[in-house]
């Protein structure tokens, strides 16, 4: 069956996290934590060694010293590993690790030590001598050698190059034309837990505790590339310690951790990835150059829209943002042009990062908004107001409930936005200069279907409610008790959840901001089911399972999500020290399933686009293939002293069971998309000078 809309009383209110207690209190047991309670002397410490060049070959991994350290077990290399299935991962170079002698990227693993405690394994791992013999490397977009290309397809499965009306034309025919160059740099994910996995292998049954946020797709991945059945590898993930889209697939160290525990049967084994080797193997946000033209009427009205977006890939496997999908969609004109092209580098993998393609896309386009403002001399808000399509222009399907007017607007009456000089450099508090800005921002409504839930009735009114879904720390696990309360209509106490567990049916990523709504539909339409099946007052005991398939119509409709940000900048006239005094949100996301967990989401996207407009930056030395900035006192992200004074996230109360039977939509992500836009055009208004590049640094102001 397919779910139907439910009524809603749980969904909307405040409930307290239901982890929170173990949290707070030590108990919650992450990924490292778990394992035999025998004691710590049952565990063996694996320790990753990295390839020291960018490209080439493995010559000889010599473990004689380290074989030789106190406490150190075995030493496994690409000789000694176990030999991987090319029916699971075929072509994934980053997942194949130890299969042979080539080198893709620095940093690639190269060997693993093994040991009876951490101490002796980092000791072991710095005694391996790597020998190898170094090939030509190319690790910058800007050599002569990266040659670009077009891949087949960008993330997400988007087309590389869409257009639709004659660009040309209409920008031949323009009266007024904004043209230029964005960028951001290499970001890269930090959660608090760093990758980290317990592996046990007993000859039959490999068992995994995982700090991942897709507990099947790890299952998925290794059990064939392990020359395993799905049913012989169990992953556990009940609590993990942030992701941001880093956990989202399985990496290189998962592997390790399952090669590690398979090299000695009947022992556990630890891996956790240091700070500093999360730079090279856990995915990242790759740096991306956006060309961006708009032609419009003088009085702002756009009549083409050109985005062509460049990034490097790695060349061992392909990953490319769609950045410049955020074009296609977002105003309306009668022309657009939108293009991606890459560069295989000999660098390691970039993976998802935040709202991949939407937040490097969104800082562009909307800074590039700011600067058609100021050319047609019309307000930021105005401008958007006059480009607002009616319906979706890449497709032409209308959309769910499209409410950006109604975010600017707000929001812009909350900020205190009206009376704003449009002249830069004409507010000072002092020596600080102060100015404000503003930036839209958008996120697809991305449902998974085949998402499965298993719901069991228990004495006392109670219901057993089973999904494989993962709570990275965003509060899902409240949030599906909410849902599944409401689609039983039974109080929430009554709702026992079981998460994080492939014994449990099967769930899809906790990204994409997909994890809500497409889990939350699986409970509600198995709830439905059950009812169905077992009338209101069932005995104990009783159950159903079912598998979604569908719910919104995705083909018929244009589901997104929108919002409005807006920025206080201040900025020092001599030092040109730059301060975000102010930084509010408003946004159209369906109905709140739990309010306190929501604006907790919204919050960490505002400070996380926040850190991004000011402060993260990964450097990579072409000579050597690898990020200099690779641990959190070079890598710079927003700490307590960044955070805005006045710091506010706000939606609007609606509820759009067009996308999900309780009416909500995800959150995770749309809060980090035009953050950064909005800080960078509150710096110009605040300086007059417009910066297109991230981080805004003090330097550009000098």
């Amino acid at each position: 069956m397919i779910a139907r809309p439910i009524e809603t009383r749980a969904v909307g209110a405040h409930h307290d996290r239901v982890d929170g207690p173990l949290k707070v209190t030590g108990h919650a047991r992450y990924a490292v934590e778990h394992g035999p309670d025998e004691g710590v002397s049952e565990h063996l410490t694996a320790w990753l060694v990295g390839a020291p060049v960018a490209k080439g070959r493995v010559l000889r991994v010599d473990a004689t010293q380290a074989l030789a350290t106190a406490g150190v077990v075995s030493v496994v290399d690409h000789e000694s590993a176990r030999r991987l299935d090319d029916t699971g991962e075929q072509g994934d170079g980053e997942l194949a690790i130890l299969q042979d002698d080539r080198i893709h990227y620095r940093g690639q693993i190269v060997a693993i030590v093994l040991a009876e405690s951490a101490e002796a394994a980092r000791e072991g791992a710095r005694l391996v001598h790597v020998q190898v013999e170094a090939g030509d490397h190319v690790a910058d977009l800007d050599s002569e050698e990266a040659e670009l290309y077009a891949p087949e397809e960008v993330n997400a499965g988007h087309e590389t190059d869409w257009s639709d009306g004659d660009v040309d034309a209409a920008r031949a025919g323009a009266t007024v034309v904004v043209e230029g160059d964005y960028s951001i740099p290499y970001e890269h994910n930090n959660p608090l837990e760093p990758h980290a996995a317990t592996a046990h292998w007993d000859g039959e049954v490999l068992t995994m505790w995982d700090s991942t946020q897709a507990v099947h797709a790890v299952a998925s991945t290794l059990a064939p590339m392990l020359g395993l059945e799905v049913e012989q590898v169990r992953v556990r993930a009940p609590y993990v310690g942030g992701g941001f889209g880093s956990k989202g697939l399985p990496h290189s160290p998962e592997v390790a951790a399952a090669l590690a525990a398979m090299a000695v049967p009947g022992r556990w084994v630890r891996l956790a990835v240091t700070r500093q080797q999360m730079f090279a193997m856990t995915g990242y946000r790759s740096q991306s150059r956006s060309r961006i033209r708009l032609a419009a009427e003088p009085d702002g009205r756009l009549l083409a829209i050109e985005h062509d977006a460049v990034a490097p890939s790695a060349a061992v496997k392909e990953f490319v943002e769609q950045t410049a999908t955020i074009s296609r969609m977002m105003y309306a004109a009668p022309a657009r042009r939108t293009t991606h092209r890459a560069a295989a580098l000999d660098i390691n993998v970039s993976s998802w990062m935040r709202a991949p393609g939407e937040m490097p896309g969104t800082f562009a386009t909307e800074v590039a908004m700011d600067e058609l403002a100021v050319a047609c001399d019309v307000d930021p808000i105005d401008l958007r107001l006059r480009n607002e399509p009616a319906t979706d222009p890449e497709t032409g399907n209308p959309w769910n409930d499209r409410r950006l007017v109604e975010c600017l607007e707000q929001g812009a009456e909350r900020f205190g936005w009206s009376g704003r000089s449009p002249e830069p450099r004409t507010t000072t508090d002092g020596d600080w200069l102060v100015g404000t800005g503003v930036a839209a921002a958008t996120y697809p409504t991305l449902w998974m279907p085949g998402n499965g839930a298993r719901i069991e009735s228990r004495t006392g009114g109670r219901y057993a409610v089973g999904i494989g879904a993962v709570d990275i720390g965003t509060g899902a696990r409240t949030v599906l008790q909410q849902i599944a309360a409401d689609a039983l209509d039974v109080p929430v106490s009554a709702i026992d959840l079981a998460i994080g567990d492939t014994s449990l049916p099967a769930a899809t990523v906790a990204g994409g901001s997909s994890g809500t709504g497409s889990w939350g539909t699986a409970i509600v339409q198995t709830a439905q089911q059950f009812r169905a099946d077992h009338g209101p007052e069932p005995a104990p005991g009783l159950h159903t399972q079912t598998t979604t398939e569908s719910y919104p119509d995705m083909a018929g409709h244009a589901l997104h999500s929108f919002g409005a940000v807006f920025a206080e900048v201040r900025v020092d006239r001599w030092t040109g020290e730059v301060r975000v005094s102010r930084l509010h949100g408003t946004y159209s996301v369906g109905r709140i399933v739990n309010p306190m967990t929501a604006r907790s989401q919204l919050l960490g996207g505002l400070l996380m686009g926040l850190s991004a407009a000011l402060h993260e930056e990964g450097v990579r030395d072409p000579r050597f293939g690898h990020v200099v900035t690779q641990d959190l006192a070079t890598y710079h992200v927003a700490a307590h002293a960044d955070v805005p004074p006045d710091l506010d996230a706000r939606w609007l109360e609606e509820s759009d069971t067009l996308s999900t039977p309780f009416g909500g939509r995800g959150i995770g992500e749309i809060a980090i998309v035009g953050t950064a836009a909005a800080i960078a055009n509150a710096a110009w208004h605040a300086t007059g000078v417009r910066v297109r590049d991230l981080p805004v640094t003090a330097d550009a102001f000098l």
